[in-house]
């Protein structure tokens, strides 16, 4: 995807753990954070607790969404999904992608994969690979309009 692009619908998910959301309710309201994961995804895994601290910080004035994104067979028990959803306390809306929908939407090719829109749905900001809260704060902080410490 590139900046300034629309969000694609959120349609296509195997399943949704944590309560389903479309495009229409993210829109409008306030920005939204869309993070692409995966339970065989080390990274992923050490990054959740700074993503759920985000997720608890913003929770007022940010969307959040977590997209498994299956990156093999192993990938695709459910049960080891909500299992480790579990595990890492990923309590926002999970949009479970076993058909890669969602991941060929927003050409994703990465986990973890961060992207970022305003609240009328336009793409600001987008971050790959471990790491990185900081600059995904800022990134997150601009479109929220706060000023920079």
């Amino acid at each position: 995807m590139k900046l300034r692009e629309p969000m694609p619908e959120l349609d296509g998910a195997t399943t949704w753990l944590n309560g389903e959301k479309s495009k229409s309710e993210l829109i409008g309201d306030k920005p939204t954070l869309i993070h692409f994961w995966s339970v065989s995804c080390g990274l992923c895994k050490d990054a959740m607790p700074d993503v759920n601290t985000f997720r608890d910080e913003y929770k007022d004035e940010l969307n959040v969404i977590a997209v498994h994104m299956p990156r093999s067979e192993k990938d695709l028990d459910l049960s080891t999904i909500e299992s480790t959803a579990k595990e890492h306390d990923i309590s926002q809306p999970i949009y479970v992608d076993s058909e890669h929908k969602l991941t060929d939407a927003f050409e994703n090719q990465y986990v973890p994969a961060y992207y970022v829109f305003d609240k009328d749905g336009q793409l600001r900001h987008f971050q790959a690979g471990g790491g990185g809260m900081k600059m995904l704060r800022k990134r997150v902080n601009r479109v929220l309009g706060v000023e920079q410490k």
